[in-house]
């Protein structure tokens, strides 16, 4: 470590005081940064962050988009559900709900789309839940700190587009704009610059995509484009993070379907759908790669409860074992979308 990060407590060596506060857990940070200046600077610092994460200090969890109901006094809802971001802590086994955005206090925007990187979680982009309108909002909560703040808008209103992050950096391109127009387009947004960069275009316009990152590439799978609304590409565009470049990939998406949260990453750099799995995740199945394991969430038949289930990854050419858990109530709402924070 850089010489700003000595001296932080007194009479303890600097390799021992540092390794003191590497072993905090992240929800200890925001009172550890109260405690003076310095602290603060080193629990919010970036170098911090991947110090912890080289020693194994760091922690993943599981974020989700899922639905809350509003209840009245008897069984039914009293309209539709909003939906709110659920956090679950695989080492603790605990469920717990992420506070609200202040913006959006009785439900994210619709459709939104979440990342995280670095220990923080973006959410950005959706529909208004009150007017239904395309938002272009960016939000970062920081775990730490346990706080959100708004940021840069995206430079412009699109829907249902491929998102994912690495580096501290988000990725997005594709789906559509307001006039419905399937779209080719990409952008960057650096989380700690508050700054978007446009990068090169896709090979063709994909709406209804899904966003994975592979290693060092984002993949945009699937799709379709303004004139065949609902006939999925079987294709994906790869963009190299180191290049800079867009590749198209034949036939990586293997059904006629919707890739959005159901598709995972399969062997030979290809993609498949966890709605065919397994006949219990058929409907509204969403994926979320934890390292060694997914969760895995959905339902046998429309409008049937929900599941959620953990898959092992095995190694090449095995099928991983559907395991079954069980989940407090509350938490048990469909889950939209989701993605892996390590905090």
């Amino acid at each position: 470590m850089t010489a700003e990060f000595t001296e932080f407590i007194p009479s303890l060596p600097e390799e021992i005081a540092l390794e003191c506060l590497t072993r905090l857990n992240y929800t200890a940070h925001g009172i550890a940064a109260s405690v003076c200046h310095r602290w603060r600077e080193l629990l919010h610092s970036r170098d911090f962050y991947y110090h912890r994460k080289r020693t194994g200090f760091t922690r993943k969890a599981a974020v989700l988009v899922q639905s809350i109901p509003v209840q009245s006094g008897g069984e039914k809802p009293v309209r539709s559900p909003s939906y709110g971001l659920t956090i679950y802590d695989p080492a603790s086994g605990i469920w717990d709900r992420v506070d609200p955005v202040p913006k959006y206090p009785d439900g994210l925007p619709l459709f939104c789309q979440v990342v995280s990187s670095e220990g923080k979680l973006v959410v950005m982009g959706g529909w208004d839940p009150a007017s239904w309108e395309p938002v272009r909002d960016v939000f970062v909560y920081e775990f730490t700190t346990r706080s959100w703040t708004q940021r840069r808008d995206m430079p412009s209103s699109r829907s249902f587009f491929a998102a994912g992050a690495v580096d501290g950096v988000v990725l997005v391109a594709g789906g559509h704009d307001e006039s419905k127009n399937a779209l080719g387009t990409a952008w960057a947004y650096d989380i700690r610059r508050d700054e978007w960069t446009e990068l090169g275009r896709m090979g063709e316009e994909r709406d209804e995509c899904e966003g994975i990152v592979v290693g060092s590439e984002f993949w945009v799978v699937s799709g379709y484009g303004t004139e065949s609304q609902g006939g999925f590409k079987r294709s994906a565009e790869s963009f190299g993070l180191g290049t800079g470049e867009w590749r198209r990939v034949e036939d990586a998406w293997g059904v006629s379907q919707c890739p959005r949260s159901c598709a995972g990453a399969g062997e030979n750099g290809g993609f498949f759908s966890w709605a065919e799995f397994d006949p219990v995740l058929r409907v509204g199945a969403c994926g979320v790669d934890m390292g060694g394991w997914t969760l895995v969430t959905g339902a046998e038949y429309q409008g049937g409860p929900q599941g959620f289930y953990m898959v092992e990854r095995k190694k090449e050419g095995q099928k991983g074992k559907l395991v079954k858990f069980e989940v407090p109530e509350e938490f048990c709402g469909f889950v939209q979308s989701g993605c892996c924070v390590e905090i």
